[in-house]
């Protein structure tokens, strides 16, 4: 695994066409490794825009903090 940390919100879409909001928590072992959490929440949104907007408002979501699939 990358010691690069992960963006907190991933942003994908499913076999559906609708987008997906995974919530990514990352902490570090005691050998400074780090370990990620992922949370796919229940919403589904028509668009990725839309998914942003939750996670803002939600999760206190920044710019810069979104990846997506």
């Amino acid at each position: 695994m990358s010691r690069i940390p992960v963006r907190p919100f991933l942003i994908n879409k499913d076999e559906t066409g609708q987008f997906r909001l995974t919530v990514r928590h990352t902490r570090y072992n005691s050998q400074n490794y780090p370990i990620v959490t992922a949370t796919l929440q229940d919403e589904v949104f028509k668009t990725a825009a839309a998914a942003k907007v939750f996670a803002r408002d939600n999760f206190g979501a920044e710019a810069g903090q979104y990846a997506t699939k």
